[in-house]
């Protein structure tokens, strides 16, 4: 079975189906994104049908704080609803003009192309187009409630904030996302790029890895709290009234208010597969590399009985293996960094993983680390 459709076919369908189109579905512009942050909002409130004026308002709040940090927010050269998000961003024109330009402009690919992976339609819809009448609306499914109201939410957004990052910094610094050279900050649990011989923050590595875990410890498989509440993602639009008259409810969107975690648990462990010390004897080796990282619940990494320095059985290092290949399959720099640091096809990946193993049980001897399986399967 293909990568994304054994990833499909694991876990929750609706947090499946949404997490695989923000994951592997193609990258030419950052509206999906926004779409998708957009139709949790109107969920969220409970919205189950909106015109493209009402869509729009929550869709440009996401674009225009990307757009200020980052005006680079697609592969193309030029975009007129980038620049008009931008302009209302510097101030330059009016929010009902941004409405108009988004109706007009922001809608043309991204409402057909959204739920698209892989040059096919994913199972689950989570809105429905209504243009038969004059008035052109969205319509919500059940599934997109589902999804807004799940524990999952909060993780869920932070993810796709952290894929956003992501990619809009491989456009921001004008490489292809194939030479955008990504590193992790182990003390700030931060994923970064080199940007002129210097490293710049990108996202958090929770929010990048936590997708293809679906929101999962990595060894135990129960559910894990990975929104960090990180400045570089979780920020949830609380759209305000404006002074200035406009005939639409909304007008200046402020991100002052976090999203609430809806999960109490405690935050995840970003953990090394192989212990990190390896890396002070393999020299060869990069024991940071996204390849070797995944989250894993504070009782499986460092409680009573946790895995700590040890080397796991030969099941787990099958399952980083298959959560690898999720993110190779995946539109975005973690792929092409893993291929450098593991190998070009799926076969010399293993062999890579198996070598690696040999060393780290022959500089670590004694019994391999395992523990108890408390969930279903979803990887």
């Amino acid at each position: 079975m293909q990568p994304i459709q054994q990833y499909l076919h694991s876990g929750s369908q609706e947090e499946s189906n949404w997490r695989s189109v923000i994951l592997f579905g193609k990258n030419a512009a950052s509206y999906k994104f926004a779409l998708a942050q957009a139709l949790i909002d109107l969920a969220k409130q409970g919205k189950d049908s909106v015109t493209l004026e009402q869509l729009a308002q929550p869709y440009t709040a996401h674009l225009c704080e990307h757009v200020r940090k980052s005006p680079k927010q697609a592969t193309s050269r030029s975009s007129k609803f980038i620049d008009a998000c931008a302009g209302y961003a510097d101030g330059k024109i009016a929010y009902d003009d941004l409405i108009a330009s988004t109706v007009q402009l922001g809608f043309n690919n991204v409402l057909d192309a959204f739920h698209i992976v892989n040059q096919q339609e994913v199972p689950i819809r989570f809105f429905e187009k209504d243009f038969e009448r004059g008035n052109k609306r969205i319509v919500l499914t059940d599934e997109a409630f589902k999804l807004a109201t799940s524990s999952e939410v909060s993780n869920i957004l932070q993810e796709t904030e952290s894929r956003w990052n992501l990619v809009e910094t491989a456009w921001q610094l004008g490489v292809g996302s194939g030479l955008l050279d990504i590193g992790y900050d182990e003390e700030g649990e931060i994923i970064t790029a080199l940007d002129k011989n210097r490293r710049r923050n990108v996202t958090s590595a929770r929010g990048a890895l936590n997708g293809y875990q679906k929101g999962s410890c990595f060894y135990c498989f129960s559910g894990v709290n990975a929104a960090d509440g990180s400045e570089l993602q979780g920020k949830h639009p609380n759209i305000l009234s404006s002074n200035a008259s406009s005939r639409y409810e909304y007008a200046v969107v402020s991100l002052e208010q976090p999203i609430k975690n809806s999960r109490t648990a405690p935050l995840c462990d970003v953990d090394h597969f192989f212990p990190h010390v390896l890396g002070r004897v393999v020299r060869d080796t990069n024991f940071d590399g996204v390849w070797n990282l995944v989250l894993a619940c504070p009782d499986c990494n460092r409680g009573e009985g946790g895995k700590f320095a040890r080397i796991p059985i030969l099941s787990y290092l099958e399952r980083l293996h298959r959560r690898n290949e999720y993110l190779i399959t995946s539109h975005h720099p973690l792929r092409e960094t893993i291929i450098a640091q593991t190998g070009a096809n799926s076969q010399e990946r293993w062999k890579f993983l198996c070598h690696v193993d040999k060393i780290a049980t022959d500089l670590l001897p004694g019994a391999r680390w395992s523990t108890e399986q408390l969930a279903g399967a979803v990887f």
